[in-house]
């Protein structure tokens, strides 16, 4: 995890706005070989951001605040015999991202003879593994042989305290032990101050510059090339940025034209292939439409045939109806007449009956 901290001061000047960036819990995990990944992943990430804004087409660049790293001070532990292969590994990794100054760290757990047998051992397991450091500059005058002086210093051992000691009249940073007081700013002791120096105060702005100028660079034209940018053409002769984007920009212009001319061919096709799905489907419509209609017709002349047998079953029977009826009047006309013919008979057979009786009755 990389954190950051902002620090602002005004050495008898300009202010100035100092970003620490500690990497908390590098080298912890179990599985050591890729422990760089968030270090680099950080630096690229700063990088990128400097990027976009160049590329804008409205940059500020004088308002931006840079947020690149501009020098790493990469703290060796002071135990063993010389470097981890994690240093190594990750200082190759590094190298051409920021400008690596290593340093000693807790330089007061060994001896100023181990100390500078490990500072040799140091620079020369560097030097064998490739690994390129930041060299503080001896071409300007002015600073040549302090810097050239303070090359031979690197890596620095140096000696931290958050405590500060009394010593004489003075409180000064420091770490005490039983056998006596290690001084931080005290140039006998440790390295604290020429690092300080060297950092802040007179190669500042050297670090920034070489930051923009190699680091950033290499990590510009690297992406530049990924985005299809280059410093040479295709005869490896040099090229404009300008060039680079106008010839970019006509092959994007050409490959949309193709683009575009390749969707509205597919957009007429399927236009075309909607148009004969649609001609099939109302042609389909029709052949069902007229089957429904010829279906109705069939079904209204079966409706008009039933209704026609109904109608002569309903005469037949209305009139068989009807002769039943009136046979069956004529039947009861009849029984009615046999009836009186009965009646009748009966009279006039009750009648002599009668007579016969009386006559015999006036003889007595």
């Amino acid at each position: 995890m990389t954190t950051s901290v902002v620090f602002s001061y005004s050495p008898n000047g300009p202010p100035y706005h100092l970003t620490i960036c500690d990497t908390i819990g590098y080298g912890d995990q179990v599985n050591k070989e890729d422990s760089f990944k968030t270090v680099v992943d950080y630096i690229d990430a700063q990088f990128e951001a400097y990027l976009q804004e160049e590329l804008k087409i409205k940059r500020a660049i004088q308002q931006y605040h840079d947020s690149r790293l501009h020098v790493c001070l990469y703290f060796i532990c002071p135990t063993g015999h010389g470097l981890k292969s994690i240093d190594l590994v990750c200082m190759k990794k590094l190298d051409t991202k920021v400008n690596i100054i290593p340093i000693i760290a807790k330089a007061d757990t060994i001896s100023k003879t181990e100390l500078q047998k490990f500072k040799s051992k140091i620079i020369s397991e560097l030097s064998a593994n490739g690994v390129s450091i930041y060299q503080f500059p001896e071409d300007d005058e002015s600073v040549s042989e302090l810097n050239g002086s303070m090359n031979s210093h690197i890596p620095f051992a140096v000696v931290g305290s958050t405590d500060f000691v009394k010593i004489g009249s003075k409180n000064v940073r420091a770490r005490q032990y039983p056998w006596g007081t290690v001084q931080v700013e005290n140039e006998s002791h440790c390295d604290f101050v020429k690092l300080r120096e060297m950092l802040i105060r007179t190669n500042m702005e050297d670090m920034r510059e070489k930051t923009h100028a190699r680091h950033y660079e290499l990590y510009r034209r690297r992406r530049l090339q990924q985005m299809g940018f280059s410093d040479v053409d295709a005869d490896n002769k040099p090229v404009s940025f300008q060039q680079t984007f106008e010839a970019k920009r006509a092959t994007h212009v050409a490959e949309l034209q193709a683009k575009e001319d390749e969707m509205r061919q597919m957009f007429v096709q399927r236009v075309k292939e909607k148009e004969a799905e649609l001609k099939d489907a109302e042609k389909e419509e029709d052949e069902m439409r007229q089957m429904f209609v010829q279906r109705v017709k069939e079904k209204e002349a079966e409706l008009k045939d039933a209704e026609k047998e109904l109608h002569a079953k309903f005469d037949k029977l209305k009139k068989e109806h009807t002769e039943e009826k009136k046979r069956l009047e004529e039947l009861r006309k009849k029984l009615e007449d046999d009836t009186l013919e009965l009646n009748r008979r009966k009279q006039q057979a009750a009648q002599p009956h009668h007579t016969l009786t009386l006559g015999k009755s006036k003889k007595k």
